[in-house]
């Protein structure tokens, strides 16, 4: 189906004689990112009180929170205290349990492990965990669950929060017990999205089994300490006792604290401990994989691999009206990655991370990749929320930075092609000798039809005065205006996947803003 940047045929053949060449596009200067960054940073005072509102509202103990930008934690900071007995200051070195915030990095380690060809993600599961074999499935129809069912909450097992928290101890000769006495499934795999904490305790299961070394043992060998993670740990029993962060429940009124609940094999969906300081370093990872470029990899991880991750494999659902905290209303999309939770908004703005809440805490990680930013918020207050609180931040520091989306850079072939369209506009003559339109170009629409409407279009805007720089959509296909001096033409036009690309697709129209 072809673009509607139609342009309007007037009926009036207008002559071009008396334009001249038109001019060379005019660039526009992008913000550098030192100053990108400055301008944030001058926003941070109103973020950091919503923090520290958020935290008294909500009768957290202690909140740790962070701001990652180009590649670094640009700040760091805590609210409240690690405990209620000490009451050391909690900061942003405080160590939190992020529960469900860890099955991201679980699904980093089957990545890795897939790209090192170690396994494969639409293998049936029970090739790299045995006990499947003698599951059985809801209906003679059902196909095996996969890998990749796992790490998209696409098995089929039943959502399972708050019953899933509750066995992160148990050891992995439990596990295997559990595996062999059955399972019950809520639906066949592959149809539906059901958040399932079962899913990921079986893809540590899987990570053990390949990489022949406990799931805990091979994400910090390949994945936390490459990041420089070194504060990032499995057991609370070997926390720092200055720094780990008690986790309490909120109530009749009082803070109580939760029992801690131990490491086991169920931790590959739930079990790390972190600080702000150490997960900025993870957050920046994943940042770091766009956009999609030509340098060495420098990651524990391909940015190819990070990008895969990011992407919405599993639909959730949709809100026709979303409403930031700000009170922009649209409408939002949301899908589970791997690992991941993904929304877009109408207004186009991407949104990666995940949430994370057990027993005495609650935590959420957000970034935006096309604007190279994100948050992250730690809390020692059960099941705390804090998802809502940091797309506030996001948004707040948006607005107040005037931050924009990444730009697509604009290719050779694509810059190539509009500075030969610019030699033929706006007369067109010559066009169909040019050789850089497509075979189908003039068939679709032919040559004096095209030229009538072109004359019709430039003579009403005038002498032209300016040709802005391209915008590109991709690699093949880009937008531009050309302005006269009584109004405005949008130019779209799209290439052939030829090797040497053509145009095969050019609309005009007078723009309308």
């Amino acid at each position: 189906m072809k673009r509607s940047f139609l342009c309007t045929v007037l009926g009036l053949a207008i002559t071009t004689a008396t334009h001249a060449q038109l001019p060379a596009p005019t660039p526009s200067p992008a913000p550098s990112p030192a100053d990108r960054i400055a301008r944030v940073r001058a926003a941070l005072p109103v973020v950091e009180k919503l923090y520290r509102d958020y935290a008294a509202q909500r009768h957290i103990p202690g909140l740790g929170f962070g701001v990652v930008m180009d590649g670094q934690l640009i700040f760091g900071s805590g609210a409240g205290v690690n405990n209620l007995t000490s009451k050391t200051p909690a900061t942003a070195q405080s160590q939190f349990r992020i529960a469900s915030m860890t099955k991201s990095l679980t699904a980093m380690a089957i990545l890795k492990l897939r790209d090192e060809g170690k396994l494969r993600l639409d293998d049936p599961a029970f090739t790299y965990v045995p006990e499947l074999r003698s599951l059985t499935p809801l209906t003679s129809d059902a196909p095996p669950i996969t890998v990749r069912h796992l790490l998209t909450h696409a098995a089929g097992f039943p959502e399972d929060n708050p019953w899933g928290d509750r066995q992160l101890a148990d050891s992995e000769a439990e596990f295997t017990q559990f595996l062999k006495g059955g399972v019950s499934l809520s639906n066949v795999p592959g149809v539906a999205y059901e958040y399932a904490n079962l899913g990921f305790t079986l893809l540590g299961r899987i990570i053990t089994n390949v990489a022949q070394q406990p799931y805990q043992q091979y994400i910090t060998q390949n994945i936390l300490r490459p990041l420089g993670m070194n504060s990032t740990i499995w057991d609370y029993r070997q926390a720092d006792p200055n720094r780990f962060v008690t986790g309490y429940r909120w109530q009749e009124e009082q803070w109580l604290p939760e029992v801690p609940l131990a490491d086991g094999s169920w931790g590959a969906m739930g079990g790390l401990i972190t600080t702000v300081e150490d997960f900025g370093k993870y957050m920046a990872l994943h940042l770091s994989a766009w956009p999609a470029r030509s340098e060495p990899e420098t990651g524990p991880v391909k940015r190819s691999s990070l990008r895969e991750m990011q992407q919405p494999w599993n639909f959730r659902g949709l809100n026709g009206a979303y409403k930031y905290p700000s009170g922009r209303t649209v409408a939002q999309t949301g899908s589970y990655a791997y690992g991941l939770g993904w929304t877009r908004d109408s207004d186009g703005r991407v949104s990666v991370g995940h949430s994370g809440g057990l027993p005495g805490y609650g935590s959420e990680w957000q970034i935006l990749p096309d604007y190279g930013i994100g948050v992250v918020a730690c809390a020692s207050l059960t099941y705390a929320g804090p998802r809502g609180l940091n797309t506030a931040a996001l948004d707040t520091l948006i607005t107040l930075a005037g931050l924009k989306p990444r730009p697509v850079v604009v290719s050779a072939i694509l810059r190539q092609r509009q500075a030969e369209l610019l030699q033929l506009l706006p007369t067109f003559n010559g066009a169909d000798a040019s050789g850089i339109f497509a075979e189908n170009f003039f068939p679709d629409t032919p040559l004096p039809l095209r030229q009538k409407a072109l004359a019709a279009l430039f003579g009403k805007i005038g002498r032209v005065v300016r040709v802005s720089e391209m915008v590109p959509e991709n690699n093949l296909r880009g937008t531009f205006q050309i302005t006269g001096e009584r109004g405005t033409v949008d130019v779209f036009f799209t290439l052939t996947p030829e090797r040497n690309a053509l145009i095969q697709q050019l609309d005009l129209r007078e723009s309308t803003k």
